[in-house]
């Protein structure tokens, strides 16, 4: 093994503290702490301009912190770390100071990894091995930042209640990669965001939220570079502090550490434009893979503190992600790791909540997922965390994974139960009519009785994995072929209809019906009870072209085409948000209760039959049932605004039919309602006027309608 190497200029040093970990500049010098329990010896390693080492040995150890305090150094230096120790795959261990190493807090990169500079290490072809002959460094190395020099010029958290919430999906590159009115400089980037076109379009829209996908630096795995294609998704995390330079317009300009003040920008203008910054956050797992895998930085820090082990053969890992291992979080240190990041990216960086990748293996014990978990519980006790929004995909791919519905309070889940029967129930299968009723009511069934509420229900129809919305009524087949792995890749079950032909066609008439299908998906998703997601692009027909698992398309394929805007489905995208926003029966706060308002002879929520008559059992269960109607009492909200007053709305009702022929609704006479006002159509986005109640009006074949009601003394 190398030894510890002396600098060869005496670096001023003192033995700092082992808190806070990272790099930390305190105006007058910077505070080096790096954990290693298994760890021999410690170099902290300094680059200049020009890529020359200065090797600096950690003295101090604290509780496995290994510390020390440099007066000379500040802000915009290079640094990574030399880790001492046996190369011991059998045991687990892993150390290799010949690797140049990247601190796992560190705040900035100074770049992307060089796979043919080195990063593995062992001796290729096997890992029994330890690589001594050629020195190890093409992980990218960390910057010294000032995190106090940055004016956030009095940033206020728009603090959307959840229910309230209307959450866009959407990637930072992809979002603004073609967009006309951004600079091109700024194109794919967090500076790109932030501009007025893109900042307008947003607040137009009426979204209340951008959930970003994974904007923490990943790596480009080799496989996909041999292909010529790239980790576009970014779900293959290095860094859980720093903002991934490859989205960085000041790092394109030559100065990487300027991407931390380039994303506060962006938080800033989202927040002044009344929009809240959702991560999408992969702490289950990290880039360096399995046993196989490149030795970037906790692999070759502590290998058995920050990764699940196989216990009968520590050379191995638990891998429940399908990525080829799984962060530890049984170990303390581990999720003090996580909650720190999660606490930066809060504190310093003002995002306003995070959607947890693949959560369940955050919450396994031994295996098997657990809400008593250490994990759970010091995010519930947590002042800073547990007060922002929190967001569960809840689920893995290891045995029991699938747990929608089974997170504590406090913590809402992507629901996939909605996408699949909402699918289903479009497409028109049958015997879907409880599951509807469910779904579009907050799914009580999987969130009422531990204490949660509608909004814990993150509704959505499509995401960045799978069809576009365009896509799910244009395919029933993958078309994963620019991939490179044979259309081998994606999800095979997608539940969609193409509308009678494969792909983009001149039918007139299945176009129409396209369009219509594409409406009902958004009508239901925005009129519904729950926290609705729009994946970006979905309100103006984005189109993958049939890729249901874009994650390697750097390219046309992911980017937004605003050039292809469909003006006429974006309108009624603007107008289904608007029309949730302005009823507060259509965002609840709380589960319909069945109750009969006060002062009336009715219910808070009324299910009817096409006839006009209230739904039986009978209905609920008969595999015919296609069709259905909701009145929604405008007394019954049982809620107060933010002043205290109650809360009262229209009584509206929803109509919605899955059925291939017009019906004749009956418009019911309820709660005095004497006129019914149509308020949305998805067979004729210009449709309006009033009906009479007791009257019958056609429901379309495949179509929603919305009503609000006019009294008599309107």
């Amino acid at each position: 093994m190398t030894t510890l190497i002396a600098p060869p200029t005496p670096v001023p040093m003192r033995p700092g503290r082992p808190y806070p970990l990272g790099a930390t500049w305190d105006g007058k010098g910077t505070n080096f702490a790096l954990y290693s329990e298994n760890a021999s010896g410690v170099e902290l390693c300094l680059f200049d301009a020009e890529g020359t080492e200065t090797r600096v040995p950690l003295r101090e150890q604290t509780a496995f912190v290994w510390h020390a305090y440099l007066p000379a150094v500040g802000p915009g230096q290079h640094y990574g770390y030399r880790v001492h120790g046996e190369y011991a795959p059998e045991r687990g261990l892993r150390f290799n100071p010949n690797v140049v190493l990247l601190d796992p807090y560190a705040r900035a990169l100074d770049g992307t990894e060089q796979f043919d500079r080195g990063v593995f290490g062992y001796v290729m072809g096997g890992d029994d091995s330890v690589q001594e002959e050629q020195e190890q460094r093409g992980a990218p190395l960390g910057i010294v930042t000032n995190d106090r020099a940055f004016d956030w010029q009095g940033d206020e958290r728009p603090g959307v209640p959840f229910h309230q919430s209307v959450i866009y999906e959407a990637h930072v590159k992809g979002l603004t990669m073609t967009h006309p009115g951004v600079p091109e400089e700024l194109r794919g980037t967090y500076a790109g965001v932030a501009t007025e076109p893109v900042l307008t379009y947003l607040k137009d829209l009426g979204i209340t939220a951008i959930e970003f996908m994974p904007v923490h630096q990943h790596v480009d795995d080799p496989f996909l570079l041999d292909k010529g294609l790239t980790n576009y998704w970014g779900y293959s995390t290095l860094s859980f502090f720093a903002p991934d330079v490859r989205y960085s317009a000041e790092a394109r300009k030559g100065n990487p550490a300027g991407a931390v003040d380039e994303f506060k920008a962006m938080v800033r203008a989202l927040h002044a434009a009344g929009i809240e910054v959702i991560l999408d956050v992969v702490y289950n797992h990290t880039a360096e893979g399995n046993h196989l895998g490149p030795t970037m930085s906790f692999k070759g820090i502590d290998n058995p503190t920050y990764y699940r082990l196989v216990a009968e053969d520590p050379r191995f890992y638990f891998d429940y992600t399908g990525t080829g291992n799984s962060l530890n979080v049984r170990h303390p240190q581990t999720l003090q790791l996580i909650m720190d990041s999660l606490r930066y990216w809060v504190t310093d960086m003002h995002v306003d909540g995070f959607r947890f990748d693949l959560a369940s293996t955050l919450a396994r014990g031994l295996h098997e997922v657990d809400q008593l978990s250490g994990f759970f519980t010091i995010i519930h006790q947590d002042p800073v965390i547990g007060q922002v929004k929190l967001i569960a995909e809840p689920w893995d791919v290891g045995e029991g994974g699938y747990q929608v519905g089974n997170f504590p309070v406090n913590w809402a889940e992507w629901n996939g139960i909605y996408r699949d029967d909402m699918r289903a129930f479009w497409k028109g299968e049958g015997g879907l009519a409880s599951e509807i009723g469910y779904r579009l009511t907050g799914s009580s069934d999987l969130y009422q009785s531990d204490g949660r509420k509608p909004s814990a229900s993150i509704n959505f129809v499509t995401a960045h994995d799978g069809f576009t919305l365009r896509d799910t009524v244009t395919y029933e087949g993958k078309h994963n072929e620019a991939n490179g792995e044979g259309n081998n890749d994606g999800h095979n079950h997608n539940i969609t209809w193409n509308c009678g032909v494969e792909g983009e066609t001149d039918d007139e008439a299945i176009n129409k019906l396209r369009q219509q299908q594409m409406r009902n998906f958004l009508a239901t998703l925005l009129l519904g009870q729950g926290t609705p997601m729009l994946l970006g692009g979905d309100e103006f027909g984005r189109t993958q072209g049939g890729n249901n698992n874009a994650y390697c398309q750097d390219n046309d394929i992911s980017w937004y085409d605003w050039t292809a805007i469909d003006e006429d489905l974006l309108a009624f995208t603007k107008k289904a948000i608007a029309l949730r926003k302005a009823h507060p029966a259509l965002h609840r706060r709380k589960f319909f209760a069945g109750r009969n308002i006060r002062g009336e002879d009715i219910r808070d929520i009324v299910w009817l039959r096409f006839d006009g008559q209230e739904m039986t059992d009978e209905d609920w269960g008969n595999p015919q049932t296609q069709s259905m109607g909701i009145f929604l009492d405008g007394g019954g909200l049982d809620d107060t605004d933010e002043k205290g007053r109650p809360l009262v709305d229209d009584h509206l009702l929803l109509l919605l039919s899955a059925s291939h022929v017009d019906l004749d609704f009956r418009l019911p006479e309820l709660a005095g309602c004497e006129q019914w006002e149509l308020l949305l159509d998805t067979t004729d986005d210009h449709a309006g006027g009033t009906e009479a109640a007791g009257t019958a009006t056609t429901l379309a074949a495949r179509s929603v309608k919305l009503y609000r009601c006019q009294k008599v003394e309107e």
